[in-house]
């Protein structure tokens, strides 16, 4: 006899181990998450453990279809004979699931599972032994299967206790490390070309994958068995099998096929970045006019990924043409001549999605054409913010930003709406079928519309719809992508020499008749007027200008140094190198030569101290002598230098000039074009240069020239006059470097710079977040913006939508359930009415156009918050936060707002409903597939979960390491001449691939992840076409043909629609990370208001011009030390007052505590008694002006740069002109006023900007006027005649001007020195001089005294 009975033995032993492992489950998986050493590689055991348990998972289940096979049989069986097995296998799946938990987190060897496998081999010893005793009672021949799938069931159960005896390999990674991008590997997408052998091999997946669709064979025979009662029952499992076979054989093909588009899509990418990085590096001063640094982010970042797309939908334009051929022709085998009918809509539809397709891509080209234009607004904006917020700008720029926004979203909102009516071609399946099924039953009576017939051509009207919609989409891609990226690559660039140059071709020779030997080793002088072409001579010597006569030779290495310092956001260091191996001897010695020893020691880390993009957190002085430094460590054999003294003290220049450009400095033995307004050290240069207008009026050594008497000699007159009347800015006399020199402490960042590999994450990358997926108040931050009842209208629609789909899906099953009488169906006329009608009032409800719509209205509002909020933000925050970081908010991270979201959320809900609408089908009709549905449907959530948490971490490291590429394609844009003249393009060629290549180690284990996800759950959902195709075989005696069609039809659905609504989902998460990162911004500290409502109503504030400062400190951070240090002073109204002091002393600091645009750390500032510390930022910067340190300009005509606000007429602008000394030059431009300025001004000199930028100040003609270093660019002549102006434009104004040139405020009311941070001095120029204290050595440094 037994020792336990059958039913003890199926239910209490069998599941015990079972009950063990789903009460230990939930600990020891907790325990693991906490517990991670690392994961192990797939080891030999590992994959066995993997195996054996999948083959017993097949064990368990198919006992449990025996036993329901067995029941439809009428063998009566308990319950125990099938739910003891499902139990069993689900546990399973559970012990399987933990073993790849385990090796993901470096578990070698587990107790836990060790005790499971050793409970479940006892219980199958005692079921084993049980059926061994039975066998020998009654014979084997009774219930064979049972005693094989046992005796199968122990041995397996053996193999996993012995394999879970052995360890497996140690952890992979080191202990810690628990970032989602290490589970996956890391590709390499360096190759440099496009192997489109790779295409072809793709297109063969794609063939195999079109034919794949014998899968309808099946499911066609699969209904014609469901009718036929009389056929055995091994048919029906058989074409089940046989469908799930072929569902799982397309998605091997399909996922392959996506696989390799994806990796072609990456390496196109690189390609793609890699040709527009190269192109920056060749383009003209023409090309730079057309093109700006945010439409080229632009091309990097939206058009890319739009040709990344386009390898997906290019197969469409070929594939789709064969879909349709064969979908017409399993039709016509089906319907016979009907089939016509569908071709008449079909061809109708066509067209008609072509227009609709066609005229959506019109309105993207100019979305993407305001995208551009606001890119182009916003990165100038970024660009020159300081300068924006000195005249209280903000409003005026955000108004335009937001004008091209409108017009922007404008066309989306037209595109979209247009791509909802596209939608309706959704509907097309609906009005195919309405069509083909009302001729095939109306026209004859005789005709039968059986369940084979009509859900057989339901999917192959699917099918065909599929292609129908891809087509135009493929086609308007690909145009789209070719044009934009066309027009870039192949615009107007020519490689330029010497001669007769102009800018571009549209505008006149800026410089003629050039005729210039410079000889090896010598110092040339280029001298003349503001305007007269002196940069630009340079310019033409470096290949950057038009040529339109002459040639031009220039042999050896070459090193430049322009006017405005081109810093990049680099340490000290780095920057000095330019990509350079360090040769300490060398590098210090240079650095003791351009006098940066002292702001070295002064700096937090010394030449490891990291420099903030442009330079922003130095002073200019500064700026301009690492940028010497860099010219000067390269070693070349021809220097190009633009006025590189301009910016710095009298006494250090003249410093610079004896230990590096004179004749006994480093630079003795190079040949060296030294562009100057020094007058002082003509003497000692070989030759002289003069310019006129653009033509070289003499050429000679200086003797000669003032022996020839003639233009040259009546410009040194004048200024020899002016030296007279003001004193000279650099002695020929020695003098020496003095102590005092100092850096503004405070403004240096303290971060050690990480030369290599990490290099551009050295100062201030951008944000990563930490945690693994989206917070829920993200998604509640969207719909908000979307708007709540807008949201639940949606709902709604969908709900109705859906509903109505499923009555029409269940009438078309009673329709072909109608009985046949003589041949014929009865009610026909009624049928097709009913299923037209029901069609109709599902396309009425236009969901698709609201998901869109509320997409544009809640894009606007994010749009509109994170340009407030970096509007608002303090300077400090520009500062610390490079311009890569911003662009990349603006351009990609709102595209994937504007365009992605509401596309995938337009399709997850379409899913989400349809997927809803699958199961309550599959589930009425059989009732029993819940019991696979449910399980399943859990493990697409596991699927899902686990991928989400990789993927957006994925994605927001991803969107951090684009952030780089985008800073450092803008800092090659604005430097890219002084690239080219080191010769330096392969270093930077190749740090830009370094970028790319950084950002596509990302990019790949994202694309391998989408496989693996599509690969898991197409798997999945075939699994689920299986077990409804099961159940209805299984139940096909009590369920109608009608009612199994319907309910196979809409299974063989499932697969798409689980996949697609999981990734839709998938991507909506990707991608509200942008949501995630444009709002990080909202955190950040802003500046005080704008203005303060009532504050100055009814009462006139700042007539008189007096300003107090009391015990007035400040620092530019609040961990670092103070740049200012109480200063207590008074400023009566309508005083000129000079500021000077040794470069950092804290004369620019000053201006920035004047304007606010650094919080006072203690004190206070008070203008005509009133605290502005009380008054709005607005209130106070329009009533100030400012002329900055580098001057201004936005792309844009030249009234606009003038006169941002639009306040002012023509007339006045003229005056403004003709103080300015500019009247002239404006009348001869080819549109004057309307004249269009490149961008950062790059058609004009640096002396005309700034004269630009003091006609703007002269056009407000506030009360108080700030002039910072304002005229060093300018020679010395028309820097007085400026004086002039300024002395009587601004008389009844408080002028203050902070200069290194001491001449420039000698005849100041009273001159304030500072030192360190300090009020050194401050008193009349007299008694000053009388103290012969730090101003007079100041003096006597620049030869005054």
């Amino acid at each position: 006899s037994l020792l336990f009975t059958w039913c003890f033995e199926s239910t209490v032993i069998a599941w015990i181990p079972c009950a063990y492992l789903w009460i230990c489950f939930p600990f020891y998986y907790l325990y693991l998450r906490y517990k991670n050493k690392g994961y192990i590689r797939m080891s030999h055991i590992f994959k066995t453990k993997m195996v054996l348990g999948f083959i017993l998972v097949i064990l368990c289940f198919s006992n449990v279809f025996f036993v329901l096979w067995e029941i439809s049989q009428g063998i009566p069986r308990a319950p125990a004979f099938f739910i003891s097995p499902a139990v069993v296998g689900i546990t399973m799946i559970l012990a399987m699931f933990l073993t790849q938990v385990e090796r993901m987190m470096g578990i070698q060897s587990s107790g836990v599972m060790l005790i499971y496998w050793l409970l479940s081999f006892m219980a199958a010893v005692v079921m084993f032994s049980s059926k061994v005793q039975h066998a020998l009672e009654r014979g084997f021949q009774e219930d064979h299967f049972h005693h094989v799938t046992t005796y199968l069931y122990a041995s397996l159960v053996l193999g996993e206790l012995v394999l879970f005896c052995f360890a497996d390999h140690p952890p992979f990674f080191s202990k810690g490390v628990n970032n989602p991008v290490r589970i996956l590997i890391y590709g390499d997408n360096t190759e440099k070309c496009l192997p489109f052998l790779h295409f072809c091999v793709s297109d063969i997946s794609s063939v195999l994958h079109a034919f794949i669709n014998i899968l309808l064979l099946s499911c066609s025979l699969f209904l014609e068995f469901i009718e036929d009662q009389e056929a055995p029952s091994w048919h029906g499992y058989f074409y089940a099998f046989a469908m799930f076979l072929l569902a799982c054989l397309q998605t091997l093909f399909e996922q392959r096929y996506m696989y390799m588009c994806l990796v072609l899509g990456l390496r196109l990418k690189t390609a793609v970045t890699g040709l527009v990085y190269r192109k920056i590096l060749v383009m003209s001063n023409a090309s730079r006019k057309t093109a700006t640094v945010g439409e080229i982010v632009n091309l990097v970042s939206v058009d890319v990924q739009k040709l990344m797309d386009l390898i997906i939908y290019f197969n469409g334009t070929w594939l789709a043409p064969i879909r349709i051929i064969i979908c017409f022709v399993f039709l016509w085998q089906l319907l016979g001549p009907s089939a016509l009918a569908s071709i008449a809509v079909f061809l109708f539809l066509l067209p008609l999605n072509f227009v609709i397709t066609k005229k959506r891509s019109q309105f993207q080209v100019c979305f993407m054409t305001h995208k551009d234009e606001r890119a182009k607004l916003i990165n100038a904006v970024l660009s020159n913010i300081k300068v924006i917020k000195l005249h209280g700008w903000e409003k005026t720029f955000m108004e335009k930003v937001i004008g091209i926004r409108k017009q922007e979203l404008q066309a989306l909102k037209k595109s979209q709406i247009l791509f909802s009516q596209m939608v309706c071609f959704s509907f097309a399946p609906f009005q195919i079928a309405f069509v083909m099924f009302a001729v095939y039953t109306l026209v004859d009576n005789t005709h039968v519309l059986d369940a084979q017939k009509a859900f057989v051509s339901l999917t192959l009207i699917n099918i065909l719809n599929t292609a129908h919609s891809f087509l135009p989409f493929s086609i308007n891609a690909a145009v789209q992508v070719n044009c934009r990226l066309h027009s870039f690559f192949f615009g107007h660039n020519i490689t330029i020499r010497n001669g007769t140059f102009c800018w571009s071709k549209e505008t006149s020779p800026c410089l003629r008749s050039i005729d210039l030997t410079v000889p090896q080793g010598s110092l040339l002088a280029v001298v003349g007027q503001v305007g007269a072409g002196k940069s630009s001579l340079l310019s033409a010597l470096l290949g950057e200008l038009e040529k339109t006569d002459g040639c031009m030779t220039m042999r050896d290495t070459a090193a430049y140094v322009p006017q405005q310092a081109w810093i990049q956001n680099a340490s000290v260091e780095d920057n000095i190198l330019f990509g350079k191996e360090m040769d300490e001897t060398w590098f210090n010695r240079v650095i003791d030569a351009c006098a940066l020893q002292p702001d070295l020691e002064s700096f937090p880390a010394g030449q490891k101290s990291e420099i903030g993009e442009k330079g922003i957190n130095i002073s200019g002085g500064q700026k301009q002598r690492v940028n010497l430094a860099r010219a000067v460590y390269q070693k070349a054999s021809i220097y190009l230098l633009d006025d590189p003294l301009s910016a710095v003290d009298a006494h250090v220049g003249q410093h610079i000039f004896e230990h590096v450009l004179g004749p006994n400095g480093l630079l003795k033995d190079k040949t060296r074009v030294l562009v100057t307004h020094t007058i002082n050290i003509l003497p000692q240069v070989d030759n002289i240069v003069f310019l006129v207008d653009g033509m070289i009026s003499e050429t000679g050594s200086y003797e000669k020239l003032l022996q020839k008497n003639e233009a040259f000699a009546e410009f040194l007159h004048s200024h020899v006059a002016a030296e007279e009347k003001a004193g000279t800015g650099l002695p020929a006399s020695k003098g020496r470097l003095t102590e005092g020199e100092r850096t503004q402490h405070g403004r240096v960042s303290t971060a050690p710079s990480h030369r290599g590999k990490d290099t551009h994450q050295g100062f201030i990358t951008d944000l990563v977040m930490a945690g693994r997926s989206v917070n829920t108040s993200i998604y509640a931050a969207y719909l908000k913006a979307t708007g709540l009842p807008l949201c639940a209208y949606i709902i709604l629609l969908f709900t109705c939508q859906q509903a109505v789909s499923f009555s029409r899906g269940y009438w078309l099953s009673v329709w072909t359930d109608d009985p046949v009488y003589n041949g014929t169906q009865q009610h026909s006329e009624l049928r097709v009415g009913v299923f037209g009608a029901l069609g109709v009032v599902q396309g009425l409800f236009v969901s698709t156009a609201a998901v869109l719509l509320g997409g544009v209205l809640a894009s606007h509002k994010l749009f509109l918050q994170l340009l407030r909020n970096v509007a608002r933000s303090p300077m400090v925050f520009f500062e610390q936060t490079p311009i890569g970081n911003l662009l990349n908010r603006f351009s990609k991270e709102m595209d994937a707002i504007d365009s992605v979201i509401p596309d995938k959320l337009k399709s997850l809900l379409g899913f989400l409903f349809n997927l809803l609408e699958i199961y309550i089908v599959i589930i009425v009709a059989t009732p029993k597939a819940a019991m696979a549905i449910v399980p399943l449907t859990v493990l697409y959530a596991a699927f899902q979960h686990f991928y989400v948490s990789t993927s957006c971490q994925l994605r927001r490291v991803e969107a951090a390491s684009r952030s780089p590429i985008y800073s450092h394609i803008a800092e090659t844009f604005q430097g890219s001449s002084v690239i080219r003249a080191y010769k330096d393009q392969e270093r930077f060629i190749s740090k830009n691939n370094f970028l790319v290549d950084q950002n596509q180690r990302i990019c790949f284990p994202g694309a391998v992840a989408d496989r693996w996800l599509a690969t898991n759950l197409e798997f999945l959902g075939n699994g689920i076409v299986l077990f409804a195709a099961l159940f209805v075989a299984m139940g096909r005696t009590h369920l109608s043909p009608g009612t199994a069609g319907f309910s196979i039809s809409y299974a063989l659905q499932i697969t798409g629609v689980l996949n697609w609504m999981v990734r839709s989902w998938t991507e909506i998460e990707n991608n509200i990370v942008s949501v995630e990162r444009v709002r990080e911004y909202w955190r950040t500290p802003k500046e005080a208001p704008w203005t303060q409502n009532g504050k100055l109503q009814d009462q006139v504030w700042l007539t008189e011009g007096r300003i107090e400062f009391r015990n007035y400190s400040l620092r530019y951070r609040p961990n670092l030390e103070l740049a200012l240090k109480h200063i207590n002073l008074t400023i009566n109204g309508q005083e000129k007052i000079g500021i000077t002091g040794r470069t950092g002393a804290g004369k620019s600091t000053l201006a920035v505590g004047l304007l606010r645009l650094v919080e006072a750390a203690e004190g206070a500032i008070l203008i005509d008694g009133l605290d502005i510390a009380q008054l709005g930022l607005h209130d106070l910067r329009t009533k100030i002006t400012v002329i900055p340190q580098d001057p201004v300009l936005f792309s844009g005509s030249l009234r606009m740069n003038l006169d941002p606000l639009n306040q002012y007429t023509d007339a006045d602008i003229w005056t403004a002109l003709e103080l300015t000394q500019l009247k002239s030059f404006v009348a001869d431009l080819p549109d004057q006023l309307e004249y269009q300025c490149a961008d950062q001004g790059e058609n004009l000199s640096t002396g005309q900007k700034q004269l630009v930028c003091l006609a703007r100040a002269v056009l407000r003609k506030a009360k108080i006027l700030i002039l910072d270093e304002a005229t060093a660019a300018i020679d010395l002549e028309t820097d007085l005649q400026i004086q002039s102006t300024l002395r009587t434009q601004f008389k009844d104004s408080t002028v203050l001007t902070i200069a290194h040139r001491i001449n420039t405020i000698m005849d100041c009311d009273r001159i304030l020195v500072l030192e360190d941070g300090r009020i050194a001095e401050f008193d009349t120029l007299e008694h000053l001089i009388a103290q012969k204290g730090l101003f007079y050595s100041l003096m006597e440094e620049s030869g005054l005294a």
